[in-house]
C-alpha cells in the first residue's frame, strides 16, 4: 500500500470519528495531535513494509552473500580449467545441438550477464527502498548513466584471470542499447577486461534481432565466433530460452539440464528480481502491487 493511500485511508477514518454529527464526539488538541502521530506511524510501518528490503539489505551487508559470491567465482576457475582442457566441452545448448565438429576448433570465451553477477546494483534498489518507490525504466537507466555500480565480489578476479589465459570476456546484458556506453565505462572503471577490438558487451536492441529480453539470439551470435565454455549468470535466462513460463514448467526445464549447474552454468545469487518473481504471477507486471504480492504469497509452500 502506497504512502499516500495509507494517509487517505486515515485521514478518512479520522474525519468519521471526529466530524460525524451522530456520535457527539469531540476531541481535545492533544488527542488529536496523537492521532495524526498514530497516522505518521502507520505511514512509516508501511513504508518500512517494502518487499525488497531484507534481501536487498542480505546482499549490501550479509558476509554470507559475499561468501557464495566469492565461491562460486572460484568454483567458475575451476571449471574453466576443466572446459579448457576439453574441446568437447561447451556451456552454450544452442553449440551442443549442432555437434563438437561445428564448434570445438573455435577459441575459447565466457559469456557473463552483468547485473547483479559481474556489478552490484543493490544501492539501487536501496534508493528504491528509501524512497518507497518501484523500480521504473527512467529511474534505472539514470542510475545506469551514474556508474557507480560496485563488482559483484569474485567477479573482477575471475574475468581477469580468464582473459589472462586468453579466454574472450563477453558481457551479454538485458541493459538497453542506449546505456551500454556508460555500461562499458563503468566496467572499464572498474578494472573489468574489455576487447578494445570487438563488441564485448551485447545489450539489448543493439541489434534488429535483439529486441527481445529472450537472450538465446545473442548466445547464437557468440557461439557462431567462439566455444562458450562457461554461462555465468543471476537468472535462468542466462542459460536458457523460454524460460518466463509456470513455476512448475520452470522447474522441469530445470531438471532437464542437472549436469550444467555448477559446471557449465555458474549462477549467482539474487533474491531482488528476476524470471523466479514473474512466474509466481504469470509475468503479468501490469497486476496492482497488491495483487502481486497475493500471488506470491499463494505461492508460498508451508509443509503442515
Amino acid at each position: 500500500m502506497s504512502r499516500s493511500l495509507v494517509a487517505v485511508i486515515l485521514a478518512a477514518s479520522v474525519f468519521l470519528f471526529t466530524s460525524c454529527g451522530t456520535s457527539g464526539a469531540t476531541y481535545t488538541h492533544t488527542e488529536a495531535d496523537q492521532m495524526n502521530a498514530s497516522i505518521d506511524s502507520l505511514q512509516t510501518a508501511a513504508d518500512l513494509r517494502n518487499p525488497n528490503l531484507n534481501s536487498t539489505l542480505w546482499q549490501q551487508t550479509a558476509v554470507e552473500y559475499e561468501g557464495l559470491t566469492l565461491g562460486m567465482y572460484q568454483l567458475a576457475r575451476l571449471m574453466l580449467d576443466r572446459g579448457l582442457t576439453d574441446s568437447t566441452w561447451t556451456a552454450s545448448l544452442e553449440q551442443s545441438r549442432q555437434g563438437a565438429s561445428v564448434y570445438r576448433t573455435l577459441p575459447p570465451a565466457v559469456v557473463l550477464d552483468v547485473d547483479e553477477t559481474v556489478l552490484d546494483n543493490s544501492a539501487y534498489q536501496a534508493r528504491l527502498i528509501r524512497d518507497n518507490d518501484t523500480y521504473n525504466s527512467s529511474s534505472w537507466k539514470a542510475w545506469c548513466r551514474e556508474e557507480k555500480a560496485d563488482p559483484v565480489p569474485g567477479a573482477l578476479a575471475f574475468t581477469k584471470a580468464a582473459a589472462a589465459r586468453g579466454v574472450q570476456v563477453i558481457y551479454l546484458t538485458n541493459r538497453d542499447s542506449d546505456v551500454e556506453a556508460a555500461t562499458r565505462e563503468n566496467l572499464r572503471a572498474l578494472g573489468f577486461p574489455l576487447d578494445p577490438d570487438e563488441d564485448v558487451i551485447l545489450t539489448q536492441g543493439e541489434m534488429p534481432e535483439w529486441t527481445s529480453s529472450n537472450k538465446t539470439p545473442r548466445r547464437e551470435a557468440v557461439a557462431e565466433a567462439y566455444r562458450i565454455v562457461l554461462l555465468i549468470g543471476d537468472n535462468f535466462g542466462d542459460f536458457a530460452g523460454d524460460v518466463d513460463v509456470s513455476l512448475s514448467e520452470r522447474q522441469e526445464m530445470a531438471e532437464q539440464y542437472q549436469a550444467y549447474w555448477g559446471t557449465r552454468w555458474i549462477t549467482l545469487p539474487n533474491p531482488q528480481y528476476g524470471s523466479w518473481e514473474g512466474a509466481t504471477f504469470g509475468f503479468d507486471y501490469s497486476l496492482p502491487p497488491l495483487q502481486k504480492l497475493r500471488n506470491k504469497h499463494d505461492a508460498l509452500r508451508p509443509k503442515r
